[in-house]
């Protein structure tokens, strides 16, 4: 079969979530990249949980609810809205200059930690699949699909990827989380994606 070579641009900076991304002018840069048909994959919530109302405000937690709740922080004074705001925001933005937006949930922490298996998704992974329901993204649940391939690959094959901690791969670790991402694509685990017809076949099975 013959392949579409698709350019990918990788806007992701580390340590953002989507509150600091918003307000370091990163979505509105993307914005005004897009043309139309692109597709665009978004992604936050490692980031994003804490309290923006304290005096050690560290600018990335977003105020509490799914909603329009608004906060103010506790350190900058700056109004502080929700991580469905911020998400929401953006993918409606890029929509509406033709593009394709798929949200998708944050990746797991290692849920190996400790030996026993153990998994408990953050409240953003809920949030990301709201937003996508929201402005009729598409929606990869990554959290999940990972989940599964952690699983599958067990207690010492998973904590191999975890060297530094229990939320950084080595490099095989962000390999095999990319192929999650793909695999879930192309089996359409949460919804059929824009993604699914630019695939390379055969697509990798890691869970």
């Amino acid at each position: 079969p013959k392949y579409i070579n698709l350019p990918v641009v990788n806007k992701a900076i580390s340590g953002r979530s989507a509150r600091s991304y918003t307000n370091e002018g990163r979505f509105a840069e993307i914005e005004r990249l897009i043309q139309r048909d692109d597709i665009v994959i978004i992604e936050f919530g490692h980031n994003d949980g804490g309290s923006p109302n304290s005096a050690n405000d560290n600018g990335r937690s977003a105020c509490g609810g799914t909603g329009d709740e608004v906060c103010r922080s506790g350190k900058t004074g700056e109004l502080v809205y929700t991580f469905n705001k911020y998400i929401e925001n953006a993918a409606r933005s890029f929509m509406n200059k033709g593009a394709r937006v798929i949200i998708s949930s944050q990746t797991p922490n290692n849920p190996w930690e400790g030996g026993v298996f153990s998994q408990s998704p953050p409240r953003f992974v809920g949030y990301a699949g709201l937003a996508a329901q929201r402005t009729g993204a598409s929606f990869v649940d990554h959290f999940w699909a990972c989940i599964n391939m952690y699983r599958r690959l067990g207690n010492q094959k998973t904590n191999s990827l975890f060297p530094q901690d229990h939320t950084h791969t080595n490099h095989e670790g962000a390999d095999l989380v990319a192929q999650a991402f793909v695999q879930a694509v192309a089996r359409d685990f949460n919804g059929t994606t824009p993604l699914k017809q630019y695939l390379k076949q055969p697509v990798p099975t890691v869970w």
